[in-house]
Formats: C-alpha cells, structure tokens, sequence
C-alpha cells in the first residue's frame, strides 16, 4: 500500500491494524471463514447475526479486491476521468472553458485513497469483532484436516466454513515482462505520477476502463489484445459502440497482437513491447489486465478433502459444496460471476445451506453486470448467441438514446436499450443497456425478470419524463404493438366504423 499517507494509514488501521491481536480460539466454530473480502465479510456477518459463532481470518486486508484495488479506487478514478472530459466537452452545452484543461494526477490519486480510506470502516476489523462479535484472525490459514484450519499457530476447529479468498491477476509468460515496469489491479492504484506511456494487456473490462480513465488524464495510452474487438464477452453492437467512445477520446488499439516479448531500454524506454510482427512499441509502464486466476494455492486444500483446479478453482455443487461435506465456498474462487454483487449472494446461499439445511440453488441467481466506461454496458440474462445454443426462439426490441428526449438533451445520445424476450410471450430473458446510466438503468429489466414481470406488462409502469428509463418502457410499448395483429385491427376497424354512424 503506497504512498503510506493519512488516508492510506487510516484503511491499513481499519483493514488490517498493524497492532492486531488474534483471539483465542473457541472449542469449535459453527463457521470458519477464509477469506475477508466481499463474500467472506457478508458470510462473516450473516452467520454472526444468526447467532453462529464465527471466525474469519483474513492474510492481507480486510475487504478484498473490492475495496482496496477493485471496484472502490476504480470508480473514484472513473469520476475523476469522467469529470475532465465533462469539461473538455463543454463547449458543447454551450459553457465557455478558457485555457486547456489540467489534470493534477496527484490530487486525483489522493481523492481516490481518501474516499477508500472513507468507506474502509464498514469492513474493518474492529468493526467485525466489536460490533458483530466475529473472532477476527489476521493471518493466513491452511487447511490441517477435513475440521481443523491453523492460523499463526493456532487451530482452529469447526463444524462447518466457507472458503472466500477470491482470485488475483493472472500474469502471462512472455519474456521480459518482469524486467519492465509493470502493474495490475494490486499496483496501479499506488501511482503517485502520471505515466506518459501506457500499454494496457487486456482488451476486457478491467483494462478497457483503466485506458480510458488513463486516457482522459493525459496518458498516450494503447491497448494490446489478441482479439479483434474490445470486450469479447458482450453483445457485438455494445462493445462497438465503446470502441467508437475509446477511439474518439484517442485511446489506441492494436488487435490481433501477439506480443513476443518485453525489455527494458532504459530511463528513456522502460517499456518496450517486441510483438511478433517485428514491430516494437514504445511505453513507460504496462498495465497487465488479461483476466484473473483463483487463490487457490497454499490453503491445504488436499489436507481438507477438497477438489480444485488452479484455472476454475474450488469445485462447488448448485448449492456451493466442495468435496468435502462440511466446506463451502462463494467469490472469486469458486465462481464465473467475478464481481462483488455475486460474491455477496453466493454468501448469503452458502449461510443457509451451510448452517440450516437449506437447499438454496446459486446456479439460479440472476446476476446483471456492468463495465463502467463512459458510455457504460450494463447486461443481463442470456444474449441472442446463448438464446441461439439452447434454441429458445426469441424477438428483440430496441430503443435508441438518439430518438430519447432526455438523452437527446443530455448530450448522452449514444447507446441502446435492448430487451429480448421468448418468441409469442413477453417474458423477459436477457437485455443490454449501453449508455451514461446503464449501470443503474438494468436493475429495473433485473428486477422484472427475477420477479417474472413481463415486457407487456412494464409498458404499463408509469415513468417519470423525461427520463432516459423511459426507454425501457418504450421496448415495452414496442412488444404491445406486436399484438395487434392484422386480425384484430381489422376487427377495431369495423367496430370504430360502427361507432362512427
């Protein structure tokens, strides 16, 4: 954690206090949790609240990925991005800007690490222990049988518990990477200096966020991907739409690019990328975001009966059960779903069925998503690819921000709301949203398809105008069009008629 500052100093005393003193252990533990991010605090917390005794041992900071270089730093510098290029734009809405526009990128890191060091009490460890009355460890654990887990030197013994120790960043092989200046998700957020340079490995949402947020503080930034387009996983159109914004705001692209090698040139060229078309490219820092592994390493999994694998993780059941009866796990390393909002249900599944017999099923959570870029993509649900594989028939309706009043106003016209639903229903089974808001805008396709709502039956929920939700339920008004067929005009037709002698 660097610069070791005020702000940084108050999320080390909350996330790992460097005076920490481990509690003696209890006889036997309704739950040991390892692990304290995201799923690991809310398995901590919800069993404590149950009246389970508890222990979480955490090695490195409480809060995880999320809140010390995840989601948290991320966003604050997104913000930060997004307000520069706000105001390079300003022209546009008719506001007179003298002068270039400066970015002191110190002032932007330290707003980051004191908004962090801000929200770092919920999940710290006096919190836990005081307030929740969970025996917080700080240190790592390994398994030493099926119901026992040590911890600096102690062992701890429990009748169930969860593993939640997440994943990492993923470092490819290619020679010479470690003699350049290279970052991740761990790293990045220490930069107390802008680098002019930047290459960002990884063409996915970490690295498509990051060079466009690097970007806007002044950073010559170029993505290399063996792809031949910015986030794969996503819906073509959406992902295009993004690559559109990232080539306008001048961010550059190298596709199909194998990368052979690295070195290091020297004060001048710290950072020199050989790719195996003979060409070399120049840079100051490299930013490695080419996907995540499991930590799955050094826990003595064998020990406990636990079935793994370093690429996927922990093996889990529908209900989050390893191998081992008694062990569960939820996150990261047990999952797809990589983001916090999964991890926090995985947590909320592996309660129930961990400590009353609960049958909950995780492969049915609805989980949406969202890739923060300006314009964001937010998704949920299957897209028209997944519809095609399991041969579910399917329409879609769609409803671009260029024909919305208020994104129209907003200068935010670009992106589409995208709602597909099964051929002769309106049920709703997968939507993308791309556009400012996207984030915010696919909890209400969310909650309509947790809740089995229909598409018809949303063109009837009022929506403040303007707004750009309403074009939510302008896809809805789209779909009741549909159901006037030909048949049943005509038969308003002779009825209207009638009316009219």
């Amino acid at each position: 954690m660097h610069p070791l500052d005020e702000h940084n100093a108050e999320l080390l005393d909350n996330t790992h206090p460097p005076s920490w003193s481990d509690p003696t252990p209890k006889d036997r533990y309704n739950l040991v949790v390892i692990g304290g991010g995201a799923g690991g605090l809310i398995t901590a917390a919800g069993a404590a609240g149950v009246g389970a005794n508890v222990a979480l041992i955490e090695e490195h900071l409480l809060g995880g990925d999320c809140l010390n270089v995840g989601c948290v730093p991320s966003k604050a510098l997104l913000k930060s991005a997004k307000v520069a290029q706000t105001v390079r734009r300003a022209g546009d809405y008719g506001v007179r800007v003298s002068g270039e526009v400066s970015i002191d990128f110190g002032a932007v890191m330290e707003r980051m690490r004191r908004l962090r060091a801000q929200i770092s009490p919920v999940d710290s460890a006096t919190r836990y222990a005081d307030e929740l009355g969970v025996d917080v460890y700080m240190g790592r654990a390994t398994f030493i049988g099926p119901d026992t887990v040590e911890v600096n030197g102690r062992t701890l013994r429990f009748a169930k518990a969860v593993i939640a120790t997440g994943g990492t960043a993923a470092i490819p092989g290619i020679p010479g990477l470690d003699t350049v200046p290279y970052l991740t998700n761990a790293s990045v957020f220490n930069l107390t200096e802008l680098p002019k340079r930047l290459c960002v490995l990884g063409a996915g949402p970490i690295g498509i966020e990051l060079a466009q947020a690097f970007n806007a503080f002044g950073s010559e930034v170029t993505v290399l991907d063996r792809a031949d387009q910015i986030l794969v996983r996503e819906d073509a159109d959406a992902a295009a739409l993004v690559y559109e914004a990232l080539l306008h705001d001048g961010v550059h692209f190298e596709f199909s690019a194998s990368t052979k090698a690295f070195r290091n040139d020297g004060p001048a060229n710290p950072a020199v990328v050989e790719l195996a078309d003979g060409r070399e490219l120049r840079f100051d820092a490299v930013l490695v975001a080419i996907g995540r592994k499991p930590s799955v390493e050094g826990l003595g999994l064998e020990a406990a009966g636990v079935a793994f694998d370093a690429r996927t993780g922990v093996t889990v059941d529908e209900r989050l059960q390893t191998s081992n009866s008694n062990i569960y796990a939820v996150g990261d390393v047990a999952s797809r779903y990589q983001f916090t909002h999964a991890a926090d249900f995985m947590a909320r599944a592996a309660i129930r069925n961990a400590l009353f017999f609960g049958r909950a099923n995780a492969q049915n959570l609805l989980i949406p998503w969202a890739t923060y870029t300006d314009p964001e993509i937010a998704h949920v649900g299957l897209y028209p690819k997944d519809l095609d594989e399991r041969g579910i028939a399917y329409e879609t309706f769609l409803r671009d921000f260029a024909d919305v009043d208020r994104t129209i106003l907003d200068g935010e016209a670009r992106g589409f709301v995208k709602i597909h639903v099964k051929r002769g229903s309106d049920e709703i089974v997968g939507a993308t949203v791309v556009g400012t808001h996207a984030g915010d805008m696919i909890s209400e396709i969310t909650l309509a398809m947790q809740s089995r709502v229909g598409l018809g039956t949303i063109a009837n929920v009022i929506h403040p105008y303007p707004t750009a939700a309403d074009a939510i339920r302008q896809c809805g008004d789209a779909y009741n069009r549909t159901r006037l067929s030909p048949t049943i005009k005509a038969v308003f037709n002779r009825f209207l008629r009638f009316q009219r002698r």
